[in-house]
């Protein structure tokens, strides 16, 4: 007799160390299913190999997954802090859509209330961004930029049909740009947002489990 399999698992892609620490010191009681956090390294190349190599894994063949971590905002006015949940990921390669955009944006006010969520395109770069880029990307109509969540959606895109999803916490922004005085201020309250997250994406994930009706 065939056992059922279990609960499809969650597979949570961050990029630096500082950011895979904030989100396994959150609380992590309210999983649906397994969850792992995996630390891609830095850049699209690095995400692409490591997100690939994961899902290549038998165990990973139903999983979720979600990209996360800190980015620049576009608009005027973002400030770090902020809350970036994508409704899709481009980069040169083409644009993935994410699923369950809404249920995220409302699970992360109610778990983050104060804090201001935005959504819109998230776009992908190959390094950090600064200055005149920045309006420039905020002209194709995406609203942040990081370097590594168009590349594992792109990658993910490629295993199959599965529930992706990008959230972003804002660290730098039009105003408050990485090179200025403050940075290390922002630093720490985008540290403080990525660390409380957790709950708004089992929420997120615990959707997926439910039966279609």
């Amino acid at each position: 007799m065939s056992q059922k399999p279990g609960p499809a698992p969650l597979l949570i892609a961050c990029a630096l160390g500082i950011e895979r620490l904030a989100l396994r010191s959150g609380d992590r009681s309210g999983a649906g299913g397994p969850v792992t956090v995996l630390r891609t390294g830095m850049g699209p190349r690095s995400a692409e190999r490591s997100v690939t190599r994961a899902l290549a894994d038998p165990a990973w063949s139903r999983a979720a997954v979600l990209a996360t971590g800190f980015c620049a905002g576009l608009a005027p006015g973002m400030h770090p802090g902020d809350l970036v949940v994508a409704e899709e990921t481009r980069d040169p390669r083409g644009t993935i859509p994410c699923v369950g955009t809404d249920l995220l944006v409302k699970e992360l006010v109610r778990t983050l209330p104060g804090r201001t969520v935005h959504t819109g395109p998230l776009t992908g770069s190959d390094h950090v961004v600064r200055g005149q880029e920045r309006p420039e990307l905020l002209a194709t109509g995406a609203i942040a930029v990081d370097m590594e969540s168009a590349a594992t959606l792109y990658s993910v895109a490629h295993t199959g049909t599965r529930p992706v999803a990008a959230v972003r916490v804002v660290v730098d922004a039009p105003e408050h740009e990485l090179v200025r005085i403050g940075t290390l201020r922002g630093g720490i309250s985008a540290f403080r947002v990525l660390r409380a997250v957790l709950p708004a994406f089992f929420e997120w994930h615990r959707s997926l489990l439910l039966p279609r009706r």
